[in-house]
């Protein structure tokens, strides 16, 4: 007999192997807790958190929910606007890995790729439609921020956040800003660690009208994904910021 450790003419392919039903089912029981309680959240709104969190968590999921949120009708543009939404967060190598299984979702379907642009910026002036997001979220605290920044490190604090994260991403169309931010506390809050960004974009959906229902449910829809851990600091996050 020939141990799976062992070299062998035999491959094992681990997409071959089944699953394992009682993990299966408790994750089961908590979604379903999670998509059938009364929300704010309507069912788009949590499979794009669903998916912005496994492409933070770097999941083969991934693939499986795109084809599950295709085959409920979400738009293959809005799928990909959630995935984008994660760059500047988890970065571009990690952004990419999660989208190359849902391209290839995509095109199995008979999509034409790449999919239509939704860019709404130029080299001219996303530094500059990106510094009116930003404000827009987080107000004059923005101008503070960049007069408190060091010289040497404007171009991170300032010249980068301004025009990648909020130019070249937030401005994007297909997903409304109210949504974005929704998306990006999920994805930061999944990443671990980052509690004071998280606390920052907890007070950026304060302010764009995401109530702290809404984060709540969000958090629930996503802790399977994420855990507890990361969940209740995100929780505690929420707690700290906005008031019941």
């Amino acid at each position: 007999m020939t141990s799976i450790n062992e070299s062998s003419d035999a491959v094992l392919d681990l997409h071959d192997v089944q699953p394992d039903p009682d993990l299966d089912a408790m994750n089961g029981r908590l979604e379903k807790a999670a998509f059938s309680r009364k929300s704010p959240l309507d069912r788009e709104t949590r499979r794009l958190l669903q998916l912005a969190v496994l492409a933070a968590l770097q999941s083969d999921d991934v693939k499986t929910l795109a084809e599950t949120a295709l085959d409920e009708g979400i738009s293959p543009v809005i799928i990909r606007e959630a995935l984008y939404q994660c760059a500047p967060y988890i970065g571009i190598p990690r952004t990419k890995n999660a989208l190359r299984p849902v391209n290839g979702v995509f095109a199995a379907r008979g999509l034409a790729l790449p999919l239509e642009s939704r860019a709404t910026v130029t080299e001219d002036d996303r530094f500059e439609k990106g510094l009116a997001v930003q404000k827009s979220i987080f107000g004059d605290v923005i101008d503070a921020m960049h007069a408190a920044a060091k010289e040497k490190e404007k171009a991170i604090m300032v010249d980068h956040l301004s025009a990648f994260c909020f130019g070249d991403v937030y401005t994007r169309s297909g997903l409304d800003l109210k949504t974005r931010e929704l998306l990006t506390f999920c994805i930061i809050s999944a990443l671990g660690g980052c509690e004071s960004q998280v606390k920052s974009h907890v007070q950026g959906n304060a302010n764009v009208g995401n109530e702290k229902q809404k984060l709540i449910d969000a958090l629930e829809t996503c802790l399977p994904l994420m855990g507890f851990p990361r969940t209740l600091n995100a929780l505690c996050c929420v707690n700290a910021v906005m008031a019941d």
